[in-house]
C-alpha cells in the first residue's frame, strides 16, 4: 500500500469513465466553451488573446501544455496528428483533470502520512481513495474545469508547508492563485497555520532542551552526592525515566494541544502574541516568501480593478452569509456518518454548560436566522439555468415556502457545530478559527450558489477530522459511489432540449 497503490486505483477508474464521457459528450460543455477554445489558442502559440468571458486566470491552461506535450511524441509517432496544436482536442484537454485528480489523490495520502503517521499506508491508502469519490471533486475530474488543477495546487502548497519548505510552499500558493484567484485565502490560511506551527515546535524545542539541561543537572548532582555519601542498601535506586521530556517531533504540531495550554480561545491568542514578539525575525525571514506572493496579487488586483478578470458586472463582491449556511449543510451531509454521530456529544455539551450553552445557541440561531434573512442572494445565473443542481434546491426546497429557509437554520446550525465539534477534537481553537474565517473570506463574497466552491474548504475539514474507523468510511465510499453513479448517469443518459435555444442540455452540479 502506498502513493502508487493510491495513483493506480484512481487511475483504474479514471481512464474507462474519461472515455464514456468523450464518446457521449465530445464537445465543449457549459463552462468548457470558454476554457477549451482558450486552452486551444495557447497550443496554437498566441497566448495574447484572452476571452472576456473567463473571470479566472490562465494558470490551467498553461499546465495543460505539458500534460498535451507528454502526449505528443507518442501520437505522432502513431501517425494520429501531425502537429501539436492538433493534439489539443477537448478529450486531450479533459485528461489533463484527470492527471491533475490522479495527483491530488497522492497529494491526500502524502498530508495523511505526515499529519498522522500512526495511521499506516493501509488505512492512509483506503482515505486517499475515498477523498477521491468525493462527488463535486470527482464529477469534475471529467470535464476541463479549473476545480482539480486548483485543488491539487493547493494541497500541494499545504504539503510543502507541513515540511517547513516554505519557499516552496509560497511558490506554489502562487500557482494556485494564478490557477483560482481565491485560493490566495488558502495560502494565507496555511501560512498561518505554518506560523502557528513553527512558534510551539520552537517553544517545545527550547522546553525539551531546558528539561535535558535540568535532568543532566540533577543526575550530576545524584552522582556527586553518591561519591560523598555511601548508598543504603535496602533502597533501591530510582531510574530516571528521560521518555517523559521527549516529543514526538513525527507528529505535526497542528494535531498538538499543549498541557500547559489553557482551554480558553483568548488564552490561545495570549501565547500566540507573545511567542509571536518573542520569534518575530525568525517568522519574518521564514515566511517572507508568503508576504511577497500576497503583495504581488494586491498589486495585481489594484491594477486590474477587481478580483476577477472577465465577466466583472455578473461576479461582483457580495455579502452572501447564507453561503456559509449551505457549505455547512452539503458538508455536513457528504460526512453523514460522523455528523450524526456528533449528535450525543452536542447535547452532551448543552446540558453540561447549561447556561453558557443556551446562550451560544441563541447567538448561532440569531446569526443563522439574521444570514438567511437578510443576506441570501438569488444571483441571475442561479433562477436562469435549470442546468444546475443548486437551481432545484432554490426553488424546491429553500424557497419553496417563505418559512422553509427559516425552517433550515436549525440544521445548518447543528451542522456547524458537528463541523466545529469535528475539529476541535484534534486542532487548536485558533486553528478551527481560522479554517472558519477562511470559509468566510472565500464564500460570503461569492454572489453565486456553486458547490464546487465547496471542495477545497471540505477537503481541509476531512484531512483533520479523527475519524479512523472502516465503519465510517465504508458508510462514505457508498454513499459518494451512489451519488457519482446517480450525478454521471443523469449527465450522460438523460439529456433535454430548451425551447429558446438549440443544442443538447445535460444535468451537471
Amino acid at each position: 500500500m502506498g502513493r502508487l497503490v493510491v495513483a493506480a486505483i484512481v487511475t483504474a477508474w479514471i481512464i474507462p469513465i474519461s472515455i464514456l464521457v468523450n464518446r457521449i459528450v465530445p464537445d465543449p460543455y457549459m463552462d468548457e466553451i470558454f476554457h477549451v477554445p482558450q486552452a486551444q489558442k495557447y497550443c496554437n502559440g498566441d497566448f495574447r488573446s484572452w476571452d472576456p468571458m473567463i473571470t479566472t486566470p490562465p494558470g490551467l491552461y498553461y499546465l495543460s501544455l505539458p500534460h498535451v506535450a507528454s502526449l505528443f511524441p507518442g501520437m505522432w509517432f502513431l501517425n494520429k496528428i501531425s502537429s501539436f496544436s492538433g493534439l489539443c482536442s477537448t478529450a486531450v484537454l479533459r485528461s489533463a483533470n484527470g492527471t491533475f485528480a490522479v495527483i491530488c489523490s497522492v497529494l491526500v495520502y502524502e498530508i495523511l502520512m505526515h499529519l498522522r503517521p500512526a495511521l499506516g499506508k493501509r488505512k492512509a491508502t483506503a482515505y486517499a481513495v475515498l477523498m477521491a469519490l468525493y462527488p463535486l471533486h470527482w464529477f469534475f475530474t471529467f470535464l476541463f474545469y479549473t476545480d482539480v488543477a486548483s485543488l491539487g495546487a493547493v494541497l500541494a502548497m499545504y504539503l510543502a508547508c507541513l515540511k517547513r519548505q516554505y519557499w516552496l510552499s509560497a511558490m506554489l500558493g502562487a500557482l494556485s492563485i494564478f490557477i483560482r484567484q481565491t485560493n490566495v485565502v488558502w495560502m494565507l490560511f496555511v501560512a498561518s497555520v505554518g506560523a502557528i506551527d513553527y512558534l510551539f515546535d520552537t517553544r517545545q524545542k527550547d522546553h525539551v532542551q531546558k528539561e535535558g539541561r535540568k535532568i543532566l543537572t540533577d543526575k550530576d548532582s545524584l552522582n556527586a552526592g553518591q561519591k560523598s555519601k555511601p548508598r543504603p542498601p535496602n533502597i533501591r535506586r530510582r531510574k530516571m525515566d528521560s521518555s517523559k521530556s521527549t516529543v514526538d517531533y513525527s507528529t505535526p504540531q497542528s494535531r498538538i494541544v499543549s498541557n500547559s495550554f489553557s482551554p480558553g480561545l483568548l488564552n490561545e491568542f495570549q501565547v500566540i502574541l507573545v511567542l509571536l514578539w518573542s520569534s518575530k525575525w525568525k517568522i519574518l525571514t521564514s515566511f517572507f516568501p508568503f508576504i511577497v506572493v500576497l503583495a504581488m496579487f494586491i498589486s495585481f488586483v489594484i491594477w486590474n480593478g477587481s478580483l476577477v478578470l472577465g465577466a466583472k458586472e455578473a461576479h461582483t463582491a457580495s455579502t452572501h452569509f447564507a453561503q456559509m449556511m449551505y457549505f455547512s449543510l452539503v458538508s455536513a451531509a457528504a460526512m453523514a456518518p460522523v455528523s450524526l454521530c456528533q449528535f450525543a456529544h452536542i447535547w452532551q455539551y448543552f446540558l453540561k454548560n447549561k447556561l453558557s450553552g443556551v446562550l451560544q445557541g441563541l447567538v448561532a440561531l440569531i446569526a443563522g436566522f439574521i444570514s438567511v434573512h437578510f443576506f441570501s442572494i438569488a444571483h441571475p445565473y442561479l433562477l436562469a439555468d435549470n442546468r444546475h443542481y443548486p437551481f432545484y434546491l432554490w426553488r424546491k426546497v429553500i424557497n419553496a415556502h417563505w418559512l422553509m429557509k427559516y425552517l433550515l437554520v436549525p440544521l445548518y446550525i447543528y451542522s456547524w457545530l458537528s463541523i466545529i465539534k469535528t475539529l476541535g477534537k484534534t486542532q487548536r481553537k485558533i486553528w478551527v478559527l481560522l479554517f472558519v474565517l477562511a470559509c468566510a473570506a472565500v464564500l460570503v463574497p461569492s454572489p453565486l450558489i456553486e458547490f464546487r466552491y465547496y471542495t477545497i474548504p471540505f477537503f481541509f475539514l476531512v484531512l483533520h477530522s479523527d475519524f479512523e474507523d472502516y465503519i465510517s468510511w465504508g458508510l462514505m465510499g457508498m454513499i459518494y459511489l451512489t451519488v457519482n453513479i446517480f450525478t454521471m448517469a443523469i449527465f450522460l443518459f438523460l439529456p433535454f432540449h430548451w425551447d429558446h435555444e438549440p443544442g443538447i442540455q445535460r444535468f451537471i452540479w
